[in-house]
């Protein structure tokens, strides 16, 4: 664990990525793989990930995302996607695969499908998106670990149009919309004002409460 606290010490929100180094696909692998594993409200994984290599959409997504660089000078470009709304049809889905990969059911688990199909799709969509996205943050957090763990630079941008990237991807037709933008990368020798400040968090007496 001592390890694992260097490695999220060492890691920042890179500004400025080498274009010339690309990220091995083995350690994009694991990193993906980590927000596939992340929990989710109620296992539904509400979400995708998009994983973006073309230059040109890139450089279409670089617009989207107000110009910013890491977009085209990283390697790998992560897109965070929410289900647009929870269905029936969808949920059904997770409960069957869930089913299947387990080899069976009960009464507990069976009641508890019907519950989420009685109250979720009764939701509004609105609701159900930002539901959903919250589960995306989760992943999120877990594929920022795992980048910090392979020692891969990862950078969590909101700063983007979704409008223009569902667009661009063809997210809507899919019942998708975009959340969240990290690229990845490896930060440059030279040219990122962020890299060698100090890492500031406020101190722990501050960010946590004991309750006894």
């Amino acid at each position: 664990m001592s390890e694992l606290l260097k490695k999220l010490e060492w890691r920042y929100a890179c500004k400025k990525m080498d274009p010339a180094k690309a990220v091995p696909q083995d350690k994009v692998d694991r990193i993906v793989e980590a927000a596939r594993l992340a929990p989710t409200s109620s296992g539904l994984q509400p979400l995708e990930i998009i994983l973006v290599t073309n230059p040109e959409v890139r450089e279409q997504l670089k617009s989207a995302a107000r110009g910013q660089a890491q977009v085209t000078d990283g390697s790998h470009l992560l897109v965070f996607a929410a289900w647009d709304n929870y269905t029936a049809e969808r949920i059904n889905m997770m409960f069957d695969l869930t089913n299947a990969e387990r080899g069976g059911t009960n009464e507990g688990w069976e009641n508890y499908r019907q519950m989420l199909l009685k109250n979720y799709p009764a939701r509004t969509p609105e609701v159900n998106y930002e539901h959903a996205a919250r589960q995306a943050y989760i992943a999120l957090g877990a594929s920022l670990i795992a980048a910090a763990f392979e020692e891969v630079d990862a950078t969590p941008m909101e700063g983007f149009d979704p409008k223009a990237v569902d667009e661009i991807l063809g997210l809507s037709a899919r019942g998708l919309r975009s959340v969240v933008l990290v690229p990845l990368g490896y930060r440059a020798a030279v040219g990122d004002w962020l890299e060698h400040l100090k890492k500031v968090r406020r101190p722990t007496a501050q960010f946590v409460s004991e309750v006894k």
